[in-house]
């Protein structure tokens, strides 16, 4: 399994981070893993989308999510189950969180991604994008911070 969680404090409030990534297509505009978006549809607190993936820079096959919200608190990610995604689970399952809690100076967020690539994969995938993996999502929270925080 590869394994990416990335943590810091945002000045903002949990609600407002946890709706930026709730909208996807404005969410898409710092987090070049889920570029291009094709299609959302969204209902309260829940979102499915479609898109092109790129994981560390390779595209992957056209993939549809679904993301969770619990307000206030956290949002959980994961593959839409099938008939969705019949080529992305030939080679891997995927979840990911957004978890937040407030704090004195605004929000402590902990991203997680996990992949779990089929044995056949796994032993080549995870080393190769493990360092590329950790710096997307590095430069994915660096990036929600400064929209965030207006700087």
């Amino acid at each position: 399994m590869l394994k990416v969680t990335v943590t810091e404090t945002i000045s903002c409030t949990p609600d407002e981070l946890l709706e930026f990534v709730m909208d996807v297509e404005r969410y898409a505009q710092i987090d070049k893993k889920i570029r291009p978006i094709r299609w959302v549809r969204r209902d309260g607190d829940f979102t499915e989308f479609g898109f092109r993936p790129s994981v560390a820079g390779l595209p992957g096959p056209p993939t549809v999510s679904q993301m969770r919200r619990t307000p206030g608190e956290r949002i959980d990610i994961r593959l839409a189950p099938p008939p969705a995604n019949r080529l992305s689970r030939l080679t891997t399952d995927f979840d990911a969180s957004f978890v937040c809690t407030p704090v004195k100076d605004g929000t402590r967020l902990v991203r997680t991604l996990n992949y779990r690539f089929k044995p056949w994969l796994g032993w080549l995938a995870e080393p190769l994008l493990r360092r590329r993996l950790n710096a997307d999502v590095r430069e994915e929270v660096r990036l929600a911070k400064q929209h965030l925080e207006g700087s």
